[in-house]
């Protein structure tokens, strides 16, 4: 039973005497020691498997915890959820506690919220009627009750989508519902649970003659709630053994906290404590990044961090790639996956994992048009969702019927025809507050908006239709079903899994960490998500970022602060969406270093006006002209043309659209300019330095009445 358990894992196997501690990081075995920890308790007579309870925080855990124990020869043990464990108990005891039969559970929660808020004269749209059902619960996990939850998120860095003070109205009317049509819920499951354990002693020592023996997995996740049940469980014994890692809680927003496994030898002086560092899932360059993030990390569960070892052979560094703009970003990682595949790496087995699931949209197609198998994990496709559906039937309807409204008739440009159907939609400039279902919805239709800015930018000519026409293809493509693909995922999502090759992307401030994470304490949980994403990587990891949101934009993004001083192998795209060229180049070290700075600045931050009337500027398509819309121009047409020649002659060379090189906005403010040099040419919105670099003597050169038609970049 104890072959082939590292020392570490033999002594978690091997130690029954008071409660155990067991802080055991990503990839160490932590499932297998503690699944042998209980077989072998079983066959050498230390426990009876029906006095054994073993309790984690998905079925999938608790399922692939009782496969195992059953291959050991202990089968007979219970592993379960905390709620399958509670709702078993109750369901047992509620005659002899109370009497009857257990109140029904309800089916559909999310409809009793919004009866309560109708009968608080609130109305709540989909996406808010989650995220109030998301606070009661969260409420309620942290015993918080109605009265206490306004004082209580006052208090707390926690932001919510929607006033404090409805909601505590809304969950008090939740409650007065339930108890009217005798109801409860999945949350109460473990509230009753708790109470009949707190008031009838005779039931709580009956359950303890049953359970003499409890193993708690993922224990940096147990709420308030859940270590309360816990404790009842338990009572003054200390068969108890815990196993976790505090630099694995990303929860929090859950009621998930890691006080109960950092402060465990304060409440159980005598515990043993047993650390499993070695790693042996990834690689030791993944486990040297993994372990240089949390070296940065402040706070408590930085205080516990565990330093890893890798016992695998070594393999591929890391690779950090930067990119011109998100559409690069993805469409470079699509090819790497298309290489990893023809290599051999199974679809199944990568991975390519992002911080928001809004942000799946760009991969999902990029794999898409790469020929790339992929499948969503805990999200919907983009297009299936929703919101996103709402959205498209009302960009369709807007495109048949608009033909009498100014706006939506061609008067105005695309993206803006966009923003104001959307805005019907709950569409709003600024995001929302708060990180639930309302910034969900909020993040998908911002990502319709971006996609009719890019696609406006492709066709400047496009019509509204046409935008719709292109979101139907893209849905149709994506629609097609999968078997074995490559994993999308968000962070949250790829929590407990792992793959050969992981690609962590849209790595930039504001995403990661994400920009409503504003106290330090969030601050560092995002760094966790972070570490999350890649220990879960076994061989090949690749972090990457995007400088500008589209092609052509100002590079005015960075890398998350959590790479600072630790990119491995560092590498710059070769600028796909900026110049078109394939791929990405090893940086030497003075040049990688270079690249972790920030670009200098190239213009002062004072308002732009119009170089006709003087009028501030606001929208992005008349600042890139330096005039209104409306003014007069003086463009050279012949200028203008020749420009125009010579971006098809790039653009074909290098194999990428012709807005890759300039957008049409950006050669017309060319040809209006007529920069005579450098430094007039770099003044202008679009020719970012890497685009001045490579195409500026090409310019102008064609500025200056040079015939560079032909081509002849010094690209």
């Amino acid at each position: 039973m104890l072959d082939g358990l590292d020392p570490e894992q033999r002594a978690v196997a091997t130690a029954f005497q008071g409660p155990v501690c067991v802080l055991a990081g990503a990839g160490t075995g932590k499932t297998r020691a503690i699944t042998h920890r209980v077989a072998y308790g079983v066959r050498a007579g230390i426990m009876q498997p029906a006095s054994v309870l073993a309790v984690t925080f998905t079925n999938r855990a608790a399922g692939e915890m009782r496969g195992r124990l059953r291959q050991l020869g202990a089968g007979g043990v219970q592993a379960r959820t905390f709620h399958s464990a509670a709702l078993r108990q109750l369901q047992f005891f509620w005659p002899k506690a109370v009497g009857g039969e257990l109140p029904r559970i309800v089916d559909r929660k999310a409809q009793l919220v919004a009866e309560a808020a109708a009968r608080c004269r609130l109305r709540l749209d989909r996406n808010e009627l989650r995220e109030v059902t998301g606070e009661i619960e969260w409420a309620k996990v942290t015993q918080t009750v109605p009265g206490d939850y306004a004082a209580v998120i006052a208090k707390s860095a926690r932001e919510t989508a929607r006033d404090a003070a409805e909601t505590a109205q809304v969950y008090a009317m939740y409650e007065q519902l339930k108890r009217d049509r005798s109801v409860i819920d999945f949350e109460d499951v473990l509230l009753l649970t708790v109470a009949i354990l707190q008031d009838r002693h005779d039931i709580a020592d009956q359950v303890r003659r049953q359970y003499q023996h409890f193993v708690v997995d993922e224990y940096q996740d147990v709420s308030p709630l859940q270590q309360r049940l816990l404790e009842l469980w338990v009572g003054e014994r200390e068969t108890l053994c815990v196993v976790g890692d505090a630099s694995q809680t990303i929860y929090s927003f859950t009621g998930a906290t890691p006080e109960h496994l950092i402060n465990f030898r304060t409440r159980h002086p005598n515990a043993t404590v047993v650390k499993l560092v070695r790693d042996y899932r990834s690689t030791p360059q993944v486990v040297h990044l993994a372990n240089g993030l949390l070296a940065q990390a402040r706070g408590r569960a930085a205080e516990h961090r565990l330093e890893l070892v890798s016992q695998r052979a070594k393999g591929p560094e890391p690779v950090c790639t930067e990119y011109g703009d998100e559409p690069a970003e993805a469409e470079g990682t699509a090819r790497r996956i298309r290489d990893l595949v023809a290599a051999g790496v199974p679809a199944g087995e990568i991975a390519v994992l992002f911080r928001i699931n809004a942000q799946s949209a760009i991969y999902e197609q990029a794999l898409a048009d790469a020929g790339v198998p992929y499948q969503l994990r805990g999200a919907e496709r983009f297009f299936e969702r929703q919101e996103v559906r709402e959205a498209g039937a009302a960009l369709r309807g807007a495109a048949r019927f608009g033909g009498n409204d100014a706006l939506l008739d061609g008067m105005v440009e695309l993206p803006q025809q966009v923003r104001a159907v959307l805005s019907a939609k709950g569409w709003t400039d600024q995001p929302p507050a708060g990180s639930g279902p309302v910034r969900d919805r909020w993040e998908s239709l911002a990502a319709l908006v971006r996609l009719a800015e890019d696609f406006s930018g492709a066709r400047p000519e496009a019509t509204l239709a046409d935008l719709v026409a292109e979101l139907d293809e893209r849905a149709a493509a994506q629609h097609a079903p999968t078997v074995q693909g490559v994993t999308l995922a968000s962070l949250h999502a790829a929590k407990g899994l792992e793959w050969d090759a992981v690609f962590l992307v849209g790595l930039a401030e504001g995403t990661m960490p994400i920009t409503y994470a504003k106290t330090d304490e969030q601050i560092e949980e995002e760094r966790r998500l972070l570490y999350v994403g890649v220990t879960r990587a076994r061989v090949h990891l690749s972090l990457s970022w995007a400088l500008s949101r589209a092609p052509g934009g100002r590079a005015s993004r960075r890398a998350t602060r959590f790479l600072q001083g630790l990119r491995p192998g560092a590498t710059r795209a070769a600028w796909t969406a900026a110049s078109g060229a394939a791929g990405s180049v090893e940086l030497g070290t003075a040049t990688a270093r270079a690249a972790e700075e920030p670009a200098p600045r190239r213009r002062d931050r004072r308002p732009a006006r119009c170089r006709v009337c003087g009028r501030t500027l606001t929208e992005a398509g008349e600042m890139k002209l330096m005039r209104c819309e409306d003014c007069p121009s003086d463009m050279d047409e012949g200028l203008y043309e020749r420009l125009h020649a010579w971006r098809e002659v790039q653009a074909r060379e290098l194999g990428q659209p012709a807005y890759c090189v300039f957008t049409d906005k950006t050669l017309v403010a060319i040809a209006e300019t007529v920069p005579g040099d450098e430094r007039a040419l770099s003044a202008i919105s679009g020719v970012v330095r890497r685009k001045l670099t490579r195409f500026g003597p090409d310019v102008l050169a064609i500025c200056a009445g040079e015939d560079r038609s032909g081509g002849g970049g010094d690209g």
